[in-house]
């Protein structure tokens, strides 16, 4: 099944972007208005982000993202066939951010959130930063899925790591100077019992603590990321140093800080947030404790 999924994707990752992007036009119109994918989850997520805005407003939002969430699938399918100068044009960032703590000896660790092209991001990454980079993922249940999303994000070089394995797949790279990167937004899903409970736009949302731990644990800095959309096909990432000594901060307060970053981010450019994502899919209980 991989290999008859990986040669039909490639095929199409040959057609020029103009023409993919033609294809996204008409996907969006078939996914939003008749499939109505996860439209439900994608309108209970707004009501509780944006309660302030009117109905017309979360719909106009709704589409947007939608446009997006699907171009952004036709990007990671021209990943397949991308050469280095196509890709180069179209993704820029400040990798001097990462690269100037590079001699002094420390790792470095970035959070961002599931913004639009994370894929577009990793590989940018892979080619511009001159530590090892490792990146922690979520495997897809579907095999010949995750053994193709595994592919395209490694290909440039990324180590990936599983969220599943984490400890172990980490032990081979403990001891090097490297960037490990967190889409920090996770579900906790199976770990909910690890995780803690913050406000998330003034609801109570679980996070995992394990990128704040981690990066005490190891006193890595760092940075939180976003990847800013400046108009179709072309992406900027860009980077926000949060603590050059998490050492001296707590699980907690980084967490936070990332919260706060992120609905900063979300705030500001609505339509590049996974809201497909049931990010609100676990009910707040009193045995869960809260993070005030």
């Amino acid at each position: 099944m991989y290999y008859i999924l990986y040669a039909l994707l490639f095929t199409i990752s040959l057609l020029p972007l103009r023409v993919l992007y033609f294809l996204s036009d008409g996907m969006y119109a078939l996914i939003y208005y008749i499939i109505g994918y996860r439209k439900k989850v994608v309108m209970h997520n707004l009501n509780i982000t944006f309660p302030e805005k009117s109905e017309k407003e979360k719909i106009r939002i709704a589409k947007n993202f939608y446009h997006k969430f699907i171009d952004s699938m036709i990007e990671t399918i021209k990943l397949l066939s991308a050469s280095d100068a196509f890709f180069e044009k179209r993704f820029t960032g400040d990798w001097d951010m990462i690269n100037k703590y590079y001699e002094s000896g420390r790792t470095v660790q970035l959070h961002l959130g599931h913004t639009f092209n994370w894929e577009w991001g990793i590989m940018s990454l892979s080619k511009n930063v001159k530590f090892p980079l490792l990146i922690v993922y979520m495997p897809i249940a579907n095999k010949a899925l995750n053994r193709l999303f595994y592919k395209i994000r490694s290909q440039k070089g990324a180590h990936m790591l599983s969220a599943l394995n984490m400890a172990k797949d980490l032990m081979p790279y403990r001891r090097t100077n490297n960037c490990l990167g967190f889409v920090a937004d996770q579900n906790p899903g199976y770990a909910l019992h690890h995780a803690k409970w913050f406000y998330f736009f003034k609801k109570k949302t679980p996070f995992t603590i394990g990128p704040a731990k981690n990066a005490i644990r190891n006193n890595s800095i760092v940075l939180f990321s976003f990847i800013e959309r400046q108009k179709r096909g072309y992406y900027n990432m860009t980077f926000e140093l949060t603590e050059e000594n998490p050492i001296n901060t707590n699980e907690i307060e980084l967490t936070k800080k990332f919260i706060t970053y992120l609905e900063k981010v979300i705030s500001n450019n609505p339509e590049m947030y996974l809201w497909t994502h049931r990010r609100w899919k676990h009910e707040w209980k009193e045995e869960y404790g809260f993070e005030e």
